[in-house]
């Protein structure tokens, strides 16, 4: 890991965390909104602020972070103080120097059962910018009455107009939607991103995306898609698990849950590079207590992901209102775990840019 300046740092910054907590009022905590949003004020905004008397203040614009990040670094002027983002983003921002490289075990807090925090992370550390926080899985959703007496079971029958006609919902980027389309289309799963990596692939991909293009509602929040099968709108849509629980389990909609090649993921939290010494050390508080194992077990009580610190896995248990139990609800259960697509992280941030714009281009045709 490159953590010789923020090593550097460190000394410094513990001088001032005390100040900064007599200092600094707020924080601007930026993320996905919905029931995702929901969970974090839940587990952690609400016990931060009852602790320590600071206001946090909700952003739901972690899907623009990127630009919006770049956007704030040209101008000079950061007004975020803590956001999560996918792994992929954290990695290009922390490349470009727009986020805090952080050493988990001067940083944030040690495990419960002892485990220095870089031990009970492990792999999910995989930026030197990047405090994971969750492990989830984009899948898909349909609607249970509008889909005939044989539901979907596959993922290519996102792309079977003949035996579910209807609207479906994809999100309005290439991410997944190009390795679902590449494994529909004939790629075999450890293939598909030799394949994408090509300019032949991507065309590949676009053009089997291409038969449902008419058929689509693309979406870019992540309340989208739950909203669109409450209403009716579609038959089917790709979104993130802990949304479609709390449509099915929560909300009690006619909705069921594909976990064919869903795609594994984490999501976690970047602080921006840029912040005044208080705010950076006030970010560096806030993230600690957030991310610590109680908290991130918490987190597991009202929404269905799991936790990324090892030590939060045994202090899972039930739903805090529903009294279920989460485990069979979770992307690593064994049952919706037979057939997962895994996420490549540095694919993305090496192919983001170009794929991008070149999916953008598709989309205006």
């Amino acid at each position: 890991m490159k953590l010789t300046k923020t090593l550097l740092a460190t000394t410094a910054l513990t001088a001032v965390a005390g100040m900064a907590t007599a200092e600094v009022k707020e924080l601007t905590v930026v993320s996905w909104g919905g029931a995702y949003s929901a969970s974090q004020l839940n587990a952690y905004h609400k016990p931060y602020t009852e602790k320590t008397g600071v206001t946090i203040i909700n952003d739901d614009s972690s899907n623009e972070a990127v630009a919006k990040l770049r956007a704030m670094n040209e101008a000079d002027n950061i007004t975020w103080d803590v956001v999560d983002v996918v792994a992929a983003d954290a990695i290009r921002l922390c490349d470009e120097g727009l986020a805090l490289e952080i050493d988990p075990d001067t940083m944030l807090a040690d495990g419960d059962d002892g485990s220095k925090a870089s031990e009970d992370f492990g792999d999910l550390l995989v930026s030197d910018c990047y405090v994971p926080s969750i492990v989830y899985s984009t899948t898909f959703g349909y609607r249970t009455d509008l889909v005939g007496d044989t539901p979907p079971d596959d993922v290519c029958d996102v792309f079977d107009l003949e035996a579910f006609p209807g609207k479906r919902s994809l999100e309005k980027r290439p991410i997944n939607n190009m390795e679902w389309a590449l494994l529909c289309d004939g790629v075999a799963k450890d293939e598909v991103y030799d394949v994408l990596a090509t300019s032949e692939g991507q065309e590949q991909a676009l053009a089997k995306l291409d038969t449902i293009k008419d058929s689509v509602v693309w979406w870019s929040a992540g309340a989208d898609t739950p909203q669109l099968l409450a209403d009716g709108e579609i038959v089917m849509g790709s979104t993130y698990n802990g949304r479609l629980f709390s449509l099915i389990e929560e909300q009690d909609q006619p909705v069921g849950m594909l976990w064919d090649a869903q795609v594994f993921d984490i999501d976690g939290w970047i602080i921006p590079a840029g912040l005044s010494p208080e705010r950076e050390a006030a970010a560096l508080e806030y993230l600690k207590f957030a991310t610590d194992t109680q908290r991130l077990a918490d987190q597991a009580a009202y929404i269905s992901y799991g936790p990324a610190r090892k030590s939060s896995a045994p202090l899972v248990g039930k739903h805090a209102t529903l009294g279920i139990d989460m485990a069979p609800h979770m992307p690593t259960d064994p049952e919706n775990a037979k057939n997962t697509f895994l996420y490549n992280y540095e694919f993305w941030a090496d192919y983001r840019d170009d794929i991008d714009a070149k999916f953008q281009a598709w989309l205006a045709q």
